[in-house]
């Protein structure tokens, strides 16, 4: 019979040995193992035709790659309609017929590779604010990226 208050012994050893099968674990469980295909598009594609991408598959966000498939940076879908306000003219918006999304970058692009533990990518992004990672393999090609959502899904069964 226990009472109210009392505490259940536990083996310190025990817990330490779960603790380090947990941190094991988390280790792991890499970015390439979890990761969501890229939303991507050509450094050279139109401003005009990455709006009318992401409003039509509903991306909140592009990774913008050059010829060869490397991570050039990434454009948000907030930072879009921003710009788009600001470069706006008499509602004159055809300028954006002929500038390359590359043009709307405003920072170098930060990513990880998909052997990097998804700890490292959470962390990462927690720090930079951000609501997603790009994912490169070896040669610095984009294949994928990681989202909050995605390490929402993932973290927790480790911590609970």
């Amino acid at each position: 019979m226990t009472f109210l208050g009392t505490r259940k012994k536990t083996n310190p050893e025990h817990s330490s040995k779960s603790s380090k099968r947990i941190a094991q674990e988390i280790r792991k469980l890499t970015c390439g193992k979890v990761m969501l295909p890229a939303h991507e598009v050509d450094e050279m594609t139109s401003i005009d035709e990455v709006v009318r991408i992401i409003a039509t598959k509903d991306w909140d966000h592009v990774m913008i790659t050059d010829d060869r498939g490397s991570l050039v940076g990434r454009v948000h879908a907030v930072d879009l309609l921003k710009l788009i306000m600001n470069k706006r003219i008499n509602r004159d918006l055809y300028w954006m017929e002929a500038v390359p999304i590359r043009q709307a970058i405003t920072l170098p692009p930060l990513q990880v590779k998909t052997t990097t533990p998804l700890m490292v990518a959470a962390t990462l992004m927690l720090t930079h604010d951000l609501n997603q990672i790009a994912i490169t393999d070896s040669n610095g090609v984009l294949v994928g990226y990681v989202s909050n959502a995605v390490v929402a899904r993932h973290l927790p069964r480790f911590l609970l």
